[in-house]
């Protein structure tokens, strides 16, 4: 009864952030397809050629490979490239399909990061600029007025986004409200436009301008952004709700607002300024234009959020240094504010805005990072069908090979505004997929050192039972799960004394995104007062190591942190001159990244003044 009086609740607050993005695709989409830097003639034969490209891109792409397939590839509740990517690395058998699949899943992660600083930029930017379909004169406005815009939202970040988020569903439900009706009234004037659900109009233009359709491809795909945020989005609310929005509500009317917006360019091709806002009566215009702002800035903050949970995740699957994580909520674990994540794309989109200026140039960076992200998506859903899910391979081969064809069509349309703009998302999905796979090889590097220096934990253990012993409990946190911690052989060392209790605490991030709390916690009782804890995480939850050890009671060991010291080892990393393991530029860059890591204390939620730090170097 329960689940079924929260389902409405969960749609109304899926459709406010899962959504937003191509949600607001209708504001660029047909105008920079027939308007942009590849104009397609507006013809009466090329509207409904356009038209049906456009809804059968949204069938295929977003309908039946996100909506209906890979959310069922789900790991634990969670999607994304990244959970994704956890879940097929956890099947893969052999070295070389395991680095395939994480270097795919990696630069999928990467490619995200370059989207998420162009979203908040077209959007806004797209929405502002009906200032000057309604007042001409204030069209310098523009530029300023959006960086106003986005310096508000990226300011608002750290409060947190609990009391906002209660409006994003009523009103994106009023915004595709509104898009659809106003589809559906230029429809009901020239019903002649619902011809376009033929796909015989989209094989027929391809067929008569494959050269124009190629261009047109590259802005076709604007329709479709935003498709992969449905997957992306699922653990917040569910696949149900997330199906039941889609279907029911948003693809109708994002459908009649793309279909309206072509049956007034049939009758009036001067419209295609701005099709959006001219489907709109005059007297309509001030009002659609704050409501479409208020929509633009809602799909920013989804992309932003979004961002903060890649970024989480990245941290935890160990392909970032640790950040500083803030809570904004008490009770929702989903609302998380990491600052360096927020500047670093406010910094990137305001520059964005400045240097492109306008929608229309945007659109011309816009694509290649989605379609890039689609691409590697059915890449890693063809190895589910194979590994998980068991598939006859004729039949996955038929099947993603069928799926791929249509990635590979959008991505190479896409492939060709580079150099107008589309170089500026995969350049950032660079310098993420480089800093992304330097802390991953450094830290396997590191961990390779710690083995290599470290003692036999047994062999040690029967070394030191002559050590004077202090009353107490001594925390070592350590990262490998053999061996004995630099902090406690440095402790040893220079005050020649032992706790009478030692625990040696390790971490793990498992492939999953949730642990359960029966599992949370491994104990391992070793002689002379040692004992080895093993904490595990889903890479979607934030380590509380003081809060874990409560959980060593039903072990029959208690900690109380009053009387409890924690030993941490702060490592400082030297680049090695040896190049053979790593490259010089990137072992700085590793040094660089390691140095400027949130302390242990803070992201292991340990009490500053039961802290110890012993430094140590480490050279790679």
């Amino acid at each position: 009864m329960d689940s079924k009086r929260a389902l409405p609740s969960l749609t109304v607050a899926a459709i406010g952030v899962v959504f937003g993005d191509i949600g607001t695709s209708p504001l660029y989409a047909l105008k920079e397809i027939f308007n942009g830097h590849h104009p397609i003639p507006v013809t009466p034969g090329n509207i409904l050629g356009i038209l049906s490209l456009v809804l059968w891109a949204i069938m295929i792409l977003v309908s039946l490979k996100y909506v209906l397939i890979l959310m069922r590839a789900d790991n634990r509740g969670e999607g994304g490239s990244l959970a994704l990517l956890s879940l097929v690395v956890a099947h893969a058998r052999g070295r070389r399909l395991t680095w395939v699949v994480s270097m795919l899943g990696i630069f999928a992660g990467a490619l995200f990061f370059g989207d998420s600083m162009i979203t908040p930029a077209i959007s806004v930017l797209s929405a502002v600029e009906g200032v000057g379909i309604v007042a001409p004169g204030l069209q310098s406005y523009v530029v300023p007025v959006t960086v106003l815009i986005l310096t508000a939202l990226f300011a608002i970040q750290r409060r947190g986004t609990g009391a906002v988020g209660l409006f994003f569903g009523p009103v994106m439900m009023v915004w595709f409200a509104v898009l659809g009706v106003l589809g559906l009234v230029e429809i009901a004037r020239y019903p002649q436009v619902l011809a376009a659900v033929h796909p015989l109009h989209a094989t027929a233009f391809i067929a008569d301008h494959p050269g124009l359709a190629f261009l047109a491809l590259g802005s076709v795909v604007l329709a479709v952004t935003g498709g992969e945020a449905l997957y992306t989005d699922m653990g917040h609310f569910g696949r149900l709700p997330i199906r039941l929005a889609w279907f029911g509500y948003v693809m109708p009317a994002l459908v009649l607002n793309y279909f309206g917006q072509g049956a007034l360019l049939l009758h009036d091709p001067a419209a295609v300024e701005s099709p959006f806002f001219h489907l709109g009566p005059s007297w309509a215009m001030i009002p659609l234009l704050v409501l479409a702002t208020l929509a633009t800035v809602i799909a920013s903050q989804a992309v932003i959020s979004g961002a903060f949970s890649v970024a989480r995740q990245a941290v935890q699957m160990g392909l970032l240094p640790r950040m500083l994580i803030i809570h904004t909520s008490g009770q929702e674990r989903g609302q998380i504010y990491v600052p360096f994540t927020n500047w670093t794309l406010y910094v990137a989109v305001v520059a964005l805005v400045l240097g492109f200026q306008n929608s229309s140039n945007l659109a011309a960076a816009y694509g290649i990072a989605v379609t890039g992200t689609m691409l590697i998506d059915t890449v890693l859903l063809a190895f589910v069908m194979v590994l998980i899910w068991r598939w006859n391979r004729l039949a996955v081969a038929l099947f993603a090979g069928g799926l791929l064809l249509v990635d590979l069509a959008f991505f190479g349309a896409n492939v060709i505004k580079i150099p107008q703009g589309g170089w500026f998302p995969i350049a950032m999905a660079l310098v993420s997929f480089t800093v992304l796979t330097t802390w991953r090889h450094g830290r396997r590097l590191v961990m390779e050192e710690v083995a290599r220096q470290g003692l036999p934990l047994k062999e040690f253990i029967d070394m030191v039972g002559g050590v004077h012993r202090v009353q107490g409990t001594a925390v070592f946190m350590t990262s490998a799960k053999d061996g004995v911690p630099a902090a406690l052989l440095h402790n040893l060392k220079h005050n020649q004394v032992l706790h009478e209790r030692v625990a040696l605490v390790t971490v793990e991030t498992t492939d999953t995104p949730y642990v359960s709390e029966l599992d949370r916690i491994y104990l391992h009782r070793l002689k002379n007062g040692f004992m080895r804890v093993i904490v595990r995480y889903g890479f979607m939850e934030d380590p509380d190591i003081p809060n874990a050890l409560k959980h060593c009671n039903r072990f029959g060991e208690s900690f109380d942190m009053m009387d409890t010291t924690f030993f941490l080892s702060r490592e400082t990393v030297i680049p090695r001159l040896n190049r053979r393991l790593i490259a010089s530029w990137r072992a700085r860059l590793f040094a660089l990244m390691s140095k400027n890591a949130t302390s242990a204390t803070d992201f292991f939620r340990i009490p500053s003044n039961r802290v110890v730090e012993l430094g140590t170097q480490m050279v790679i």
